[in-house]
């Protein structure tokens, strides 16, 4: 037993389970302190996160509590000046596990070379991801820039490999307290109470995120490859945000998947989910201009429009297309938006409206609680057709079709837009074709901002510039 404080860097790991980093500080060390280290910055655009980030550290130290194992949050604003001043004590190890965003593997590296040059014991682990970025590679060595083959190899290379043996969290002899002037996890909550709807519907924390996909294999991922279309019914995990905060390990949530005997099209479709995860996470290491800018730089030619008129309708959910403005409604309730609605609302941005995508990439950023870097700004690149592997420039979704598709009857649409509750399903999804003294629009909803024809020729002529 080493007789220094074994320190755990939290970071995207509100876990017990496959939660390397912290396992071992507590087979190495009798005493274990977990910090948590909370920039402001990071956050500014995050709120909806906030809400999450504040009641998993509330979750989480009360199971850490029970394992004598004390969680301390820090406010700082760079992590350099934290570990700077950190480094001049001695008294200390210290684990980690990663997190694959550019900024955070560098300050990995440089962080590791620092420890090294100090002789102080340190080690960083594998993180929320099935391989590692560099280990997934086309044969000449070069990153994937498509989908399939990237997900063929990296799904190959996890199931050959061969498995870690798996570690139990140990209980520490007694609690004690490392860091001074830490701040209380109620503190990190956005000042606007918008989120107070969230509370009702979400818990974050691991055993809930642990049920819900026990909840998911039993009930649904047989369907899921149909029923993850359709948002009038629970058809989707909704784990992304457990995922996102590390509640659950990706490799669990194989585990689970495979251990279901017959392995259906649902549960292939499902972990194809974790697929698209991994290679946008390769993608933003590789190619990490596409956090701030176009992956494909024909678009910097792009001639995006400002509007903040038709922003805000679309933020607010008044666009006057039922199906893009139930989405955005329903994003603002919950911090989470149904797939297919959020390509949806997502293509009505961008080519309907023009607007780029980096500004429904920043609404989208400080509303969600799944946020994270790769899956928003590669879906948000994908839809708007800069992206890799994206959609054709002329695939322009039509909100109608999409919405009397997906949304036959109209619920999605009825339960987050209820002053269209009282229409047929005939007119659900083109509210303007109503006629009725009761419904007047204009009054009681907004006419369309744009006419779907007139916007998608605009479109594509749009689009033959670049």
């Amino acid at each position: 037993m080493n007789k220094k404080i074994g320190l755990f860097w939290l970071r995207d790991d509100f876990r017990l389970a496959k939660n390397n980093g912290l396992i071992e500080a507590t087979i190495n060390h009798d005493q274990v302190v977990v910090f948590y280290l909370f920039k402001k910055n990071t956050y500014k655009d995050q709120e909806a996160q906030k809400w999450w980030l504040s009641k998993s550290l509330l979750n989480f130290r009360k199971k850490l509590n029970d394992l004598n194992i004390s969680l301390e949050i820090v406010e700082t604003d760079s992590f350099k000046i934290f570990f700077d001043k950190l480094l001049k004590k001695k008294d200390f190890a210290i684990y980690w596990n990663k997190v694959y965003e550019p900024d955070y593997l560098k300050f990995d590296k440089h962080l590791s070379n620092i420890l090294k040059d100090k002789k102080i014991h340190h080690k960083k682990f594998k993180g929320n991801a099935l391989n590692e970025i560099d280990e997934i590679k086309k044969n000449d060595g070069a990153p994937f820039k498509v989908f399939t083959p990237f997900w063929r190899t990296a799904e190959r290379y996890y199931i050959e490999k061969i498995p870690s043996v798996e570690k139990t969290i140990k209980k520490c002899k007694k609690k004690i307290h490392y860091f001074s002037n830490c701040i209380e996890p109620e503190k990190i909550l956005p000042k606007n109470k918008w989120f107070k709807n969230f509370e009702k519907i979400w818990s974050p924390e691991e055993q809930t995120a642990s049920k819900e996909l026990q909840n998911f294999i039993k009930d649904r991922i047989t369907n899921y490859s149909e029923g993850r279309n359709f948002p009038n019914i629970v058809g989707t995990s909704k784990l992304s945000p457990f995922i996102k905060f590390g509640q659950l390990h990706v490799e669990t949530i194989w585990n689970e998947c495979i251990k279901k005997k017959s392995k259906t099209i649902g549960t292939s479709k499902f972990l194809t989910e974790i697929g698209w995860r991994e290679f946008n996470h390769s993608l933003i290491n590789h190619f990490p201009h596409m956090l701030k800018k176009n992956y494909s730089k024909k678009f910097d030619k792009f001639p995006w429009q400002k509007n903040s008129k038709f922003l805000n309708a679309w933020k607010k959910g008044l666009t006057g297309y039922p199906i893009v403005d139930a989405g955005m409604r329903e994003l603002y309730s919950t911090g989470w938006m149904h797939n297919r609605v959020r390509m949806i609302v997502g293509s009505f941005l961008v080519k309907h409206l023009l607007i780029d995508w980096k500004d429904g990439e920043k609404y989208f950023r400080n509303c969600l609680l799944d946020y994270s870097p790769a899956s928003n700004v590669a879906g948000w690149q994908w839809v708007a057709g800069c992206g890799a592997d994206a959609a054709p420039y002329f695939r322009i979704f039509n909100p109608i079709l999409q919405g009397e598709k997906f949304d036959k009857e109209g619920e999605y649409v009825k339960k987050w837009v209820p002053e269209l509750r009282n229409l047929s399903k005939k007119f659900i999804h083109k509210p303007w074709e109503f006629n009725d003294e009761k419904f007047i629009l204009g009054r009681d909803y907004p006419y369309p901002i744009v006419k779907h024809e007139e916007a998608r020729e605009k479109a594509l002529n749009a689009f033959k510039k670049i």
